[in-house]
């Protein structure tokens, strides 16, 4: 084999390990670039489910404060209303307040009334002995109609009349000067303790109004408010 045999099979060599290179680094290229378009896809994917779970998040933040609002309005919205239904169900109040003041302004219906008031606390507390309170300003006519009720208690009970002692040193609060005064006042009716004070009949009408408001006040809010 001569020189230029020998040439030429180096350069057929050079030429298959330049070939065998070039498809080679085709191969390395083509392989990269799909390693790069599948990780470049992973992250789009990846950035893609952050945005996703990122906008959920603050869409489920929207929502839960729309549901915080639309609750604090509404609890809001009842208060409101509860506090005007109050309101209503107090000046209902107020104006049976005011028309008890008008009871005692008859006399003659008033120490019926009166007589009747001492005959129930009497029957309640059944005592021998009992201490009566009542408003000064109706002391003369509790004394008028005091023994006639004695005696239509002991009649009921079939019992002896009660001894009945008017409380000279404390009396029931006053009726009020006028319609707007403030502080303790009394309607009229009358107070009854055993002697010891152990049991009370408190049968003023304030009182008797108080016990009437509150057993029918279901039924008042119903008549007034029912949908």
């Amino acid at each position: 084999m001569n020189d230029a045999d020998v040439g030429k099979q180096i350069q057929q060599m050079v030429r298959f390990i330049r070939q065998e290179a070039e498809e080679k680094a085709n191969e390395i290229s083509v392989s990269a670039e799909e390693e790069f378009n599948i990780e470049k896809l992973q992250l789009v994917e990846a950035e893609k489910r952050k945005v996703r779970q990122d906008y959920e998040r603050k869409e489920k933040q929207v929502e839960i404060r729309k549901k915080i609002e639309y609750s604090t309005q509404l609890n809001a919205s009842r208060i409101k209303v509860l506090q005007a239904q109050d309101d209503v169900v107090n000046s209902m109040r107020d104006a049976a307040s005011n028309e008890l003041l008008r009871v005692a302004d008859n006399p003659k219906s008033y120490a019926k009334l009166l007589k009747g008031l001492i005959v129930q606390s009497l029957l309640r507390l059944k005592e021998p002995a009992v201490l009566l309170r009542c408003r000064e300003v109706d002391r003369r006519l509790v004394l008028s109609i005091l023994e006639e009720a004695k005696k239509e208690y002991a009649e009921k009970a079939k019992v002896q009349c009660p001894k009945v002692t008017i409380d000279e040193k404390v009396y029931l609060p006053p009726p009020p000067t006028n319609r707007d005064a403030h502080g303790p006042f009394c309607s009229g009716g009358v107070v009854l303790a055993s002697q010891d004070g152990k049991i009370v009949c408190e049968n003023t009408l304030d009182a008797r109004l108080d016990v009437v408001f509150r057993q029918k006040l279901p039924e008042i809010r119903k008549l007034l408010f029912a949908k």
